[in-house]
């Protein structure tokens, strides 16, 4: 199969409260194109925050923050730019606002793609509508799609079957949360089935393990050729 490879990694960095020396060097070493981000900053001088926090892992910022309720991507300069939009899901009184980020990007010898990212609810009552809305959206989308998340249930939850209809992720059930002692699966990335996956991998080392609450995503993708 010919395209361009997308390394491209989902990460819910815990409001950047941990070790982010040991954050920012993970994110560098593990190099990707593309990192969407979960718990970025969303609220005071969120701009400059989110900028910083992409310097230091050696993006930048391409869609997302507050308009995405703290959900964020960043890329690297090979990848290139055309558009960007956020949707925010319907809010529960009482509860956290939240939504989700999306950015049309495109790398030398492959189609245009769009990555998405989200952070759905802890409250299962939520997590079924709010996944319903953002499939809605990303069913409006043709062509490849990255679609990367933490959803707070697992494969079997009905959130997760509702994102993940159609696409296609890594049948390995290994588990992201908590990074100290990871016992649930709850982050994931998927993918349309024009796009290869080559790599899957979670990262679980001492470093990870202080760097945020959850592990990351690491995936290696293979694009179709434009």
């Amino acid at each position: 199969m010919t395209g361009a490879k997308l390394r491209v990694v989902s990460y819910n960095v815990h409001g950047l409260r941990d070790d982010r020396p040991a954050l920012a060097g993970l994110i560098r070493e593990l190099a990707p194109d593309v990192l969407v981000v979960q718990e970025a900053p969303r609220r005071f001088r969120w701009r400059d925050r989110c900028a910083a926090f992409a310097g230091e892992a050696g993006l930048v910022v391409a869609a997302g923050g507050q308009p995405a309720l703290g959900n964020l991507i960043l890329v690297s300069l090979r990848v290139a730019i055309h558009r960007t939009w956020c949707v925010r899901f319907p809010l529960t009184p009482g509860r956290h606002l939240r939504g989700a980020a999306f950015a049309e990007g495109s790398v030398l010898g492959a189609r245009r793609f769009v990555v998405t990212g989200s952070h759905l609810a802890t409250d299962p009552a939520e997590r079924p509508a709010q996944a319903a809305e953002w499939k809605a959206e990303t069913s409006e989308i043709t062509g490849p799609l990255i679609v990367a998340a933490d959803l707070n249930e697992g494969p079997g939850g009905g959130a997760w079957r509702t994102v993940a209809d159609g696409l296609v992720t890594s049948e390995k059930d290994v588990p992201t949360f908590p990074a100290t002692l990871p016992q649930r699966r709850i982050d994931a990335l998927f993918v349309s089935p024009d796009i290869s996956i080559d790599r899957y991998e979670i990262i679980d080392d001492e470093r990870a393990r202080r760097a945020s609450d959850h592990l990351p995503v690491v995936t290696d993708l293979l694009l179709p050729s434009s």
